[in-house]
């Protein structure tokens, strides 16, 4: 019997694609004794936008989220997303910053960490996927999926033994765009089991309206595991249903061996929540709905959305064809990298320069320019030495993995934010959200001792700003 394993993403992937990420532990915690109760494989629930939106938004400790899904889900593996050697910031950090932020997130709670890099560069995961096997945890590693001439079955192939090699306990196809097609997921997976002896994953987005039918081909291919969200917050820019795919392999040799009838009673919690939802703002129906213009564009929906958003700031929407046919122009010259974060964004916004600045690189972003000079990693192809040394204008190019060129720097990282620590955890807070952190410190530590009713001037003499 090939028993397929589902993984909920209702915690984690499916209101961060549908709401920001803005549902709080407190709408999360009365549903999660019932959520521990069905028999996921796993739940994700922690990392990707989470900890910046705890922070930022939230006024809420992420690492104390994590102990309260703990101790609310003692039955469930809790699963994580972490971006290699970028953790769950914005930039690469030190290696003994990625061994703690690991150790950490095992020590909290977390059962598998599920590690990508934006580039493919297995080199940016090494850390990651070290530590994470040090510490216990299930280590699975994602593959960024992308379409693009190169980005052939073989060449993921190839990606898959590197992780391999590495040590993963599992993969992950982690298509984050919506440019899966059916056809293709059934030899994509084909393609890494007869490459590698681990177990393949599933994580497809609904965005262009195939995600049923990716799931269900990958199904019959021979993946073992998929992700999906409960029905209330699935579809659209989320994932597929839980429900619908539990019944869909119901009774068959993939039979997933939960109950609907359990699943069924998780419904009405978040049918509310979604209602609730829609009555803020924070959930635009029309964010429910499947937009295939990902498939014609060959671009993520959420980089159509901002290309289009730039255009309109500068007062050139007439110019989306032609920045959309400049898109795989500007990723051809850059060394094809996946359209992923952060590696759309700075495609995109080069495209846009391109187009209105009426001269192909006469104005070139910082973050571009940190791509080609290889700040990221290694592109997925060479960048032509002429290109890259007229983008450079004399830099050198990295060649080493980007973190080598990095000193350790938990030590100093503790001494900077010292005043406010109030357990270990925090430097890792610290560490990827800087001031957003502090704010959440400063915060946290006016309601412990009762200041927030405390104003103006004296506010400012007990708290220096």
């Amino acid at each position: 019997m090939a028993k397929i394993n589902i993984t909920e993403t209702v915690l984690r992937d499916a209101h961060q694609s549908l709401l920001a990420t803005r549902m709080t532990t407190e709408e999360m915690l009365p549903i999660l004794p019932e959520i521990d109760k069905v028999g996921f494989h796993s739940v994700e629930c922690w990392g990707g936008a989470t900890f910046d939106s705890c922070l930022r938004f939230l006024n809420e400790d992420p690492w104390e989220r994590l102990r309260i899904l703990k101790k609310n889900m003692p039955n469930t593996k809790l699963q994580m997303l972490f971006r290699g050697q970028n953790m769950l910031g914005y930039r690469h950090y030190a290696d003994d910053v990625v061994e703690y932020f690991v150790q950490k997130s095992v020590a909290n709670g977390i059962d598998i960490i599920r590690i990508f890099d934006a580039l493919n560069d297995i080199r940016n995961l090494e850390t990651a996927i070290r530590a994470a096997k040090k510490e216990g945890a299930h280590t699975q590693v994602a593959i960024s999926f992308t379409t693009g001439e190169i980005f052939t079955d073989e060449y993921f192939a190839e990606y898959a033994k590197q992780i391999a090699s590495a040590g993963a306990d599992s993969i992950c196809i982690k298509e984050m765009a919506a440019l899966l097609t059916p056809y293709r997921a059934e030899t994509l997976v084909k393609a890494l089991k007869k490459a590698v002896d681990l177990p393949i994953q599933l994580h497809t987005h609904y965005t262009s309206g195939l995600a049923s039918m990716c799931l269900m081909k990958a199904v019959e291919a021979g993946v073992d595991m998929i992700d999906t969200a409960l029905s209330p917050l699935a579809l659209g820019t989320s994932h597929a249903p839980t429900e619908s795919m539990v019944a869909a392999l119901q009774g068959t040799e993939y039979d997933t061996g939960l109950d609907l009838v359990k699943l069924s009673q998780l419904r009405p919690y978040f049918r509310e929540l979604r209602e609730k939802y829609i009555k803020s703002g924070l959930l635009d129906p029309k964010m429910l709905a499947a937009d295939a213009k990902t498939l014609i564009y060959q671009v993520p929906g959420g980089m159509l959305s901002n290309l289009l958003s730039q255009l309109k700031q500068a007062g050139k929407e007439d110019k989306l064809t032609e920045v959309l046919e400049e898109v795989p122009r500007v990723r051809k010259d850059a060394g094809f990298p996946p359209l992923v974060t952060p590696t759309s964004q700075i495609v995109g916004t080069q495209a846009v320069f391109n187009i209105i600045g009426g001269e192909r690189y006469k104005m070139v972003t910082k973050e571009f320019r940190a791509m080609v000079r290889g700040e990221y990693g290694k592109t997925p192809m060479p960048i032509d030495p002429e290109f890259q040394s007229m983008i450079l204008k004399g830099e050198k190019p990295i060649t080493c993995r980007p973190a080598d060129l990095l000193e350790p720097e938990l030590d100093k990282l503790r001494e900077e934010c010292a005043e406010w620590t109030m357990q270990e955890e925090d430097v890792l807070s610290y560490a990827q959200f800087g001031q957003v952190a502090v704010k959440f410190f400063e915060k946290r530590r006016d309601q412990q001792f009762g200041l927030d009713g405390v104003h103006g001037d004296a506010a400012k003499q007990i708290h220096p700003v």
